[in-house]
């Protein structure tokens, strides 16, 4: 294990602050209910085989951890929030598979150099908040010649532009942090793995949500379980205009990239990119 350059006592506060958000509300709910085909998407993208040892990271209740054992992995499923992991041994036992659940953070992983064949993470470390420093772990635990697999949100879509219209709402970032949708611009991606990458292969796709009858709906289910949106409630708790206005911008949020009629439609855009590590 390297030591990270961003083990400060701001920084240390910062993680435990990034703990608790995921751990609030039903994070399990969205990820079975809203993205649950992302994690084979990903598996199957990066070729994950029997035998192959593999580290989820960022991996909250297992969307790739468990897909990934199903096509025979070893797997080790990391989370900077571990109390996410009963959700994903439940889905695990389910699903009949072994993985291993272990507590790490994507900017300081607890595991030696060119430890794993794959390294996956879906939706999950395009929010460490300093890129370059989670970027060089994935490599670092790569082996020479093994493969890694993201998907993460597009700063165009749906997803991106909700994070931009809550940042007015939210308590400011602090220093050195960078947008979680960054993750999703090919370019940036390239420029953290650098030269350490080869094969390197991108596209943005889309995940079809359609669970809500309407962007009001959509909203009141965002503000009760998903972290971040209940962090920027929070922060406008004792503001009532700005706390109707939030309510306002989440909707319109929705309205705009609504494509259904009678019922809400939405294309949630990602970017799927895979690289081998040489």
């Amino acid at each position: 294990m390297t030591e990270t350059v961003t083990d400060t006592a701001a920084d240390r506060a910062l993680k435990a602050k990034h703990r608790t958000m995921w751990g609030l509300g039903d994070y399990p709910d969205v990820a079975a209910r809203l993205i649950p085909e992302l994690g084979p998407v990903l598996v199957t993208a990066v070729g994950i085989r029997p035998g192959e040892r593999v580290l989820d990271v960022a991996a909250g209740t297992g969307n790739v951890a468990v897909p990934a054992a199903l096509a025979g992995a070893d797997v080790v499923a990391s989370d900077l929030t571990p109390e996410l992991f009963d959700a994903g041994r439940a889905f695990a036992e389910r699903q009949g598979v072994a993985v291993r659940w272990e507590e790490g953070d994507a900017e300081a992983l607890p595991y030696a150099d060119d430890t794993f064949d794959v390294v996956t993470s879906c939706v999950g470390v395009m929010f460490a908040p300093h890129h370059q420093q989670a970027a060089d772990e994935l490599v670092r635990v790569t082996r020479p010649g093994g493969r890694i697999g993201l998907i993460s949100w597009t700063p165009e879509g749906f997803v991106g532009d909700l994070f931009k219209t809550m940042k007015a709402y939210m308590p400011p970032p602090p220093p050195g942090a960078q947008p979680p949708p960054l993750w999703g611009d090919e370019a940036h991606v390239r420029a953290l793995l650098g030269d350490r990458v080869t094969d390197v292969e991108a596209r943005k796709q889309t995940v079809t949500v359609t669970m809500f009858d309407s962007p009001d709906t959509f909203r009141s289910y965002w503000k009760e379980t998903y972290g971040p949106t209940i962090v920027a409630y929070r922060n406008n708790a004792e503001d009532a205009e700005r706390t109707a206005a939030l309510d306002a911008d989440i909707a319109a949020v929705a309205e705009r990239h609504d494509r259904g009629s009678g019922t809400t439609v939405m294309e949630w855009e990602y970017l799927l990119l895979t690289a081998r590590v040489i």
